[in-house]
Protein backbone atom coordinates (compact mmCIF):
# COMPACT_ATOMS: atom_id res chain seq x y z
CA UNK A 1 0.00 0.00 0.00
CA UNK A 2 1.76 3.48 -0.80
CA UNK A 3 2.01 5.77 2.21
CA UNK A 4 2.91 9.25 0.79
CA UNK A 5 3.54 10.75 4.68
CA UNK A 6 6.49 8.02 4.56
CA UNK A 7 8.39 11.04 2.86
CA UNK A 8 7.80 13.09 5.68
CA UNK A 9 9.46 10.88 8.17
CA UNK A 10 12.78 12.33 9.83
CA UNK A 11 15.86 10.51 7.90
CA UNK A 12 19.29 9.31 8.63
CA UNK A 13 21.81 9.15 6.25
CA UNK A 14 25.04 8.01 6.13
CA UNK A 15 26.44 7.63 2.47
CA UNK A 16 27.02 11.03 1.19
CA UNK A 17 29.32 12.49 -0.83
CA UNK A 18 30.23 16.05 0.13
CA UNK A 19 31.01 17.14 -3.41
CA UNK A 20 28.72 14.61 -5.16
CA UNK A 21 25.86 16.29 -3.26
CA UNK A 22 26.41 19.49 -4.66
CA UNK A 23 23.50 21.33 -6.11
CA UNK A 24 24.02 22.00 -10.01
CA UNK A 25 22.76 25.45 -9.74
CA UNK A 26 25.33 26.09 -7.01
CA UNK A 27 28.36 24.71 -8.81
CA UNK A 28 27.64 26.28 -12.06
CA UNK A 29 27.32 29.34 -10.17
CA UNK A 30 30.24 29.23 -8.61
CA UNK A 31 32.59 28.10 -11.34
CA UNK A 32 30.72 31.43 -13.37
CA UNK A 33 32.47 33.23 -10.08
CA UNK A 34 35.68 31.73 -11.06
CA UNK A 35 35.52 32.28 -14.82
CA UNK A 36 35.10 28.43 -15.18
CA UNK A 37 32.72 26.57 -17.74
CA UNK A 38 31.08 23.63 -16.74
CA UNK A 39 28.76 22.91 -19.47
CA UNK A 40 30.13 19.68 -20.80
CA UNK A 41 29.31 18.39 -17.38
CA UNK A 42 25.98 20.26 -16.46
CA UNK A 43 22.62 20.99 -18.21
CA UNK A 44 20.33 23.01 -16.67
CA UNK A 45 19.85 21.64 -12.97
CA UNK A 46 21.34 18.10 -14.28
CA UNK A 47 24.60 16.93 -14.27
CA UNK A 48 25.80 14.92 -17.60
CA UNK A 49 27.75 11.60 -17.97
CA UNK A 50 27.17 8.43 -20.11
CA UNK A 51 28.49 5.24 -17.61
CA UNK A 52 30.36 5.08 -14.52
CA UNK A 53 33.88 6.35 -15.81
CA UNK A 54 32.28 9.40 -17.10
CA UNK A 55 30.58 9.73 -13.96
CA UNK A 56 33.99 10.07 -12.25
CA UNK A 57 35.66 12.00 -14.81
CA UNK A 58 32.39 14.30 -14.37
CA UNK A 59 32.87 14.31 -10.53
CA UNK A 60 36.64 15.42 -10.83
CA UNK A 61 35.73 18.26 -13.32
CA UNK A 62 32.85 20.06 -10.92
CA UNK A 63 35.35 19.24 -8.12
CA UNK A 64 37.82 21.56 -9.47
CA UNK A 65 35.68 24.44 -9.53
CA UNK A 66 36.18 24.17 -5.14
CA UNK A 67 39.38 26.39 -5.01
CA UNK A 68 39.25 27.56 -1.49
CA UNK A 69 38.54 26.65 1.70
CA UNK A 70 35.58 29.35 1.73
CA UNK A 71 34.22 27.36 -1.54
CA UNK A 72 33.91 23.85 0.95
CA UNK A 73 32.17 26.47 3.32
CA UNK A 74 29.29 27.81 1.28
CA UNK A 75 29.24 23.74 -0.65
CA UNK A 76 28.82 22.34 3.14
CA UNK A 77 26.34 24.91 3.75
CA UNK A 78 24.64 24.44 0.52
CA UNK A 79 24.59 20.43 1.14
CA UNK A 80 23.35 19.98 4.55
CA UNK A 81 20.41 22.80 3.54
CA UNK A 82 19.60 19.98 1.13
CA UNK A 83 19.52 17.81 3.76
CA UNK A 84 17.74 19.32 5.83
CA UNK A 85 15.01 20.22 3.60
CA UNK A 86 14.59 15.84 2.94
CA UNK A 87 13.69 15.60 6.45
CA UNK A 88 17.35 14.70 7.65
CA UNK A 89 18.44 14.88 11.14
CA UNK A 90 21.93 13.26 11.08
CA UNK A 91 23.98 13.01 7.93
CA UNK A 92 27.74 11.68 7.82
CA UNK A 93 29.56 13.59 4.64
CA UNK A 94 32.22 11.60 3.19
CA UNK A 95 35.50 13.79 2.15
CA UNK A 96 38.78 13.57 0.39
CA UNK A 97 42.09 15.28 1.27
CA UNK A 98 43.93 14.02 -1.81
CA UNK A 99 40.79 15.83 -4.11
CA UNK A 100 40.54 18.83 -1.53
CA UNK A 101 42.89 21.94 -2.10
CA UNK A 102 46.33 21.73 -4.13
CA UNK A 103 47.78 19.43 -1.65
CA UNK A 104 47.43 17.27 1.61
CA UNK A 105 49.30 20.30 3.50
CA UNK A 106 46.35 22.30 2.90
CA UNK A 107 43.63 20.05 4.48
CA UNK A 108 43.11 21.46 8.20
CA UNK A 109 42.12 24.68 6.17
CA UNK A 110 39.49 22.83 4.25
CA UNK A 111 38.14 20.98 7.04
CA UNK A 112 37.89 24.12 8.85
CA UNK A 113 35.76 25.32 6.03
CA UNK A 114 33.65 22.50 6.08
CA UNK A 115 33.64 22.95 10.09
CA UNK A 116 32.21 26.85 9.41
CA UNK A 117 29.57 25.81 6.67
CA UNK A 118 28.18 22.73 9.07
CA UNK A 119 27.83 25.50 11.86
CA UNK A 120 25.63 27.76 9.62
CA UNK A 121 23.03 24.77 9.41
CA UNK A 122 22.41 23.69 13.03
CA UNK A 123 19.15 21.52 12.19
CA UNK A 124 21.05 18.47 10.84
CA UNK A 125 24.01 16.78 12.98
CA UNK A 126 26.60 16.05 10.93
CA UNK A 127 29.82 14.15 11.25
CA UNK A 128 32.94 14.11 8.63
CA UNK A 129 34.72 10.32 7.42
CA UNK A 130 37.89 11.46 5.58
CA UNK A 131 38.29 9.00 2.28
CA UNK A 132 40.87 7.11 0.11
CA UNK A 133 40.41 7.58 -3.58
CA UNK A 134 40.78 4.19 -4.80
CA UNK A 135 41.86 4.76 -7.84
CA UNK A 136 44.68 7.04 -6.83
CA UNK A 137 46.66 4.06 -5.30
CA UNK A 138 47.65 3.18 -1.90
CA UNK A 139 49.91 5.51 -1.25
CA UNK A 140 47.76 8.75 -1.66
CA UNK A 141 45.52 6.55 0.60
CA UNK A 142 48.36 6.80 3.65
CA UNK A 143 49.20 9.90 3.15
CA UNK A 144 45.94 10.67 3.19
CA UNK A 145 44.99 8.66 6.52
CA UNK A 146 48.08 10.73 8.00
CA UNK A 147 46.39 14.26 7.32
CA UNK A 148 43.30 12.89 8.56
CA UNK A 149 44.92 12.10 11.65
CA UNK A 150 46.84 14.60 12.54
CA UNK A 151 43.65 16.77 12.32
CA UNK A 152 40.92 15.21 14.05
CA UNK A 153 37.98 17.04 15.16
CA UNK A 154 34.82 16.50 17.07
CA UNK A 155 33.16 15.84 13.64
CA UNK A 156 35.60 14.18 12.04
CA UNK A 157 34.87 10.48 12.75
CA UNK A 158 35.55 8.56 10.40
CA UNK A 159 37.58 6.54 7.36
CA UNK A 160 36.77 5.22 4.57
CA UNK A 161 37.34 4.62 0.82
CA UNK A 162 35.69 5.30 -2.12
CA UNK A 163 36.46 5.63 -6.31
CA UNK A 164 36.76 3.05 -8.54
CA UNK A 165 36.41 -0.48 -7.09
CA UNK A 166 37.56 -2.27 -9.84
CA UNK A 167 41.34 -0.81 -9.55
CA UNK A 168 44.00 -2.68 -6.48
CA UNK A 169 43.09 -4.92 -4.12
CA UNK A 170 41.33 -4.17 -0.51
CA UNK A 171 44.81 -5.66 0.88
CA UNK A 172 46.73 -2.78 -0.35
CA UNK A 173 45.09 -0.20 1.28
CA UNK A 174 45.12 -2.09 4.64
CA UNK A 175 48.21 0.30 6.14
CA UNK A 176 45.83 3.67 5.40
CA UNK A 177 43.18 1.51 7.59
CA UNK A 178 45.51 0.45 10.05
CA UNK A 179 46.68 3.96 10.53
CA UNK A 180 42.76 5.33 10.63
CA UNK A 181 41.99 2.15 13.24
CA UNK A 182 44.76 3.08 15.70
CA UNK A 183 43.27 6.72 15.91
CA UNK A 184 39.88 5.28 16.88
CA UNK A 185 37.93 6.51 13.32
CA UNK A 186 35.23 4.73 12.42
CA UNK A 187 36.06 2.36 9.55
CA UNK A 188 33.64 2.12 6.24
CA UNK A 189 34.65 1.55 2.49
CA UNK A 190 33.10 1.23 -0.60
CA UNK A 191 32.20 -2.78 -1.90
CA UNK A 192 30.09 -4.56 -3.47
CA UNK A 193 28.95 -1.94 -6.16
CA UNK A 194 30.49 -2.29 -9.43
CA UNK A 195 32.21 -5.73 -8.42
CA UNK A 196 30.84 -8.97 -6.95
CA UNK A 197 30.74 -10.49 -3.62
CA UNK A 198 34.62 -11.36 -3.19
CA UNK A 199 35.18 -7.68 -3.30
CA UNK A 200 32.72 -7.55 -0.29
CA UNK A 201 34.49 -10.40 1.27
CA UNK A 202 38.36 -9.24 0.41
CA UNK A 203 37.21 -5.44 1.86
CA UNK A 204 35.61 -7.37 5.17
CA UNK A 205 38.70 -9.55 5.61
CA UNK A 206 41.48 -7.18 5.18
CA UNK A 207 40.53 -3.66 6.00
CA UNK A 208 37.95 -5.01 9.02
CA UNK A 209 35.51 -2.14 8.60
CA UNK A 210 32.04 -1.91 10.68
CA UNK A 211 30.03 -0.84 7.66
CA UNK A 212 30.56 -1.53 3.83
CA UNK A 213 29.22 1.25 1.36
CA UNK A 214 26.82 -0.12 -1.05
CA UNK A 215 27.58 -3.93 -0.52
CA UNK A 216 24.48 -4.98 -2.34
CA UNK A 217 26.42 -7.44 -4.70
CA UNK A 218 26.85 -9.44 -1.27
CA UNK A 219 23.28 -11.17 -2.39
CA UNK A 220 24.87 -13.31 -4.86
CA UNK A 221 26.61 -15.12 -2.29
CA UNK A 222 23.93 -16.60 0.11
CA UNK A 223 27.00 -17.46 2.68
CA UNK A 224 28.38 -13.68 2.72
CA UNK A 225 24.90 -12.65 3.36
CA UNK A 226 25.04 -15.30 6.47
CA UNK A 227 28.29 -13.90 7.29
CA UNK A 228 27.08 -10.25 6.85
CA UNK A 229 23.94 -10.74 9.26
CA UNK A 230 26.04 -12.79 11.88
CA UNK A 231 28.74 -10.40 12.31
CA UNK A 232 26.01 -7.25 12.26
CA UNK A 233 28.23 -5.77 9.30
CA UNK A 234 25.86 -2.57 8.31
CA UNK A 235 25.47 -1.99 4.84
CA UNK A 236 24.85 1.98 3.65
CA UNK A 237 22.53 1.05 0.45
CA UNK A 238 21.81 3.62 -1.86
CA UNK A 239 19.24 1.98 -4.32
CA UNK A 240 18.75 5.28 -6.45
CA UNK A 241 22.30 5.34 -6.90
CA UNK A 242 22.47 1.30 -7.97
CA UNK A 243 19.68 2.22 -10.49
CA UNK A 244 21.66 4.95 -12.45
CA UNK A 245 24.52 3.31 -12.62
CA UNK A 246 23.08 -0.09 -14.05
CA UNK A 247 23.93 -2.44 -11.39
CA UNK A 248 20.15 -3.30 -11.18
CA UNK A 249 17.50 -2.50 -14.42
CA UNK A 250 14.37 -1.73 -11.70
CA UNK A 251 13.81 -1.04 -8.17
CA UNK A 252 11.96 -4.42 -8.46
CA UNK A 253 15.29 -6.21 -9.16
CA UNK A 254 17.08 -4.33 -6.42
CA UNK A 255 18.10 -6.97 -3.13
CA UNK A 256 17.62 -3.97 -0.48
CA UNK A 257 14.57 -5.95 0.71
CA UNK A 258 15.67 -9.05 0.26
CA UNK A 259 18.97 -8.63 2.57
CA UNK A 260 16.62 -6.99 4.87
CA UNK A 261 14.64 -9.91 5.87
CA UNK A 262 17.65 -12.27 5.67
CA UNK A 263 18.66 -9.79 8.80
CA UNK A 264 21.57 -7.77 6.92
CA UNK A 265 21.54 -4.48 8.71
CA UNK A 266 20.61 -2.18 6.14
CA UNK A 267 20.40 1.80 5.79
CA UNK A 268 19.21 4.15 3.16
CA UNK A 269 21.10 6.88 1.40
CA UNK A 270 21.24 9.14 -1.93
CA UNK A 271 25.15 8.66 -2.20
CA UNK A 272 25.41 11.65 -4.59
CA UNK A 273 21.62 12.45 -5.32
CA UNK A 274 21.62 15.04 -7.80
CA UNK A 275 23.90 13.06 -10.15
CA UNK A 276 21.80 10.37 -9.73
CA UNK A 277 18.18 12.39 -10.06
CA UNK A 278 17.05 11.28 -6.17
CA UNK A 279 16.52 12.38 -2.84
CA UNK A 280 15.84 10.78 0.49
CA UNK A 281 12.06 11.40 0.08
CA UNK A 282 12.39 9.64 -3.56
CA UNK A 283 14.18 7.09 -2.05
CA UNK A 284 11.40 6.76 0.77
CA UNK A 285 9.00 7.04 -1.36
CA UNK A 286 9.65 3.86 -3.70
CA UNK A 287 10.70 2.01 -1.20
CA UNK A 288 7.13 1.97 0.28
CA UNK A 289 5.87 1.68 -3.19
CA UNK A 290 7.74 -1.41 -4.59
CA UNK A 291 8.42 -2.95 -1.25
CA UNK A 292 5.36 -1.55 0.77
CA UNK A 293 8.01 -0.57 3.36
CA UNK A 294 6.04 1.05 6.17
CA UNK A 295 6.95 4.05 8.81
CA UNK A 296 7.62 0.80 11.36
CA UNK A 297 10.57 -0.20 8.80
CA UNK A 298 12.02 2.90 8.49
CA UNK A 299 12.08 4.05 11.88
CA UNK A 300 13.57 0.35 12.59
CA UNK A 301 16.43 1.38 9.75
CA UNK A 302 17.28 4.53 10.76
CA UNK A 303 17.88 3.05 14.57
CA UNK A 304 19.99 0.78 12.58
CA UNK A 305 21.98 3.71 11.04
CA UNK A 306 22.27 5.96 14.02
CA UNK A 307 23.66 2.33 16.20
CA UNK A 308 26.20 2.14 13.23
CA UNK A 309 26.68 5.87 13.06
CA UNK A 310 30.14 7.71 13.65
CA UNK A 311 28.87 9.82 16.67
CA UNK A 312 29.59 9.95 20.27
CA UNK A 313 27.10 8.76 22.23
CA UNK A 314 25.01 11.16 23.93
CA UNK A 315 24.59 12.38 20.12
CA UNK A 316 23.28 9.26 19.20
CA UNK A 317 20.89 9.18 22.34
CA UNK A 318 19.38 12.51 21.42
CA UNK A 319 18.75 11.81 17.87
CA UNK A 320 16.63 8.70 19.12
CA UNK A 321 13.94 10.13 20.23
CA UNK A 322 12.64 10.72 16.46
CA UNK A 323 12.31 6.86 15.99
CA UNK A 324 10.82 5.57 19.06
CA UNK A 325 7.56 5.98 18.86
CA UNK A 326 7.96 2.69 16.82
CA UNK A 327 10.43 0.83 18.56
CA UNK A 328 9.47 -2.69 18.94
Amino acid sequence: MNDPTVADLKKVELHLHLEGAAPPAFMRDLAAEKGMDLSSVIDGDTYVYTDFPAFLAAYEAVCAALETPDDYRRLTRAVLEQSRDQGVVYTELFVAPTITGTSTDDWADYLAGMEAGADEVPEVECRFISTAVRHLGPELARRAAEVTVANLSPRLTGWGMGGNESLFAPADFAPAFDIAREAGLGLTTHAGEVEGPDSVRDSLDALRPARIGHGVRAIEDPALVDRLAEEGIVLEVNPGSNLRLDVYPTLDDHPIDRLLRAGVPVTVSTDDPPYFATTMRDEYTELNRVFGWTRETFDAVNRVALNAAFCDDATRSRLMTHFEETAP
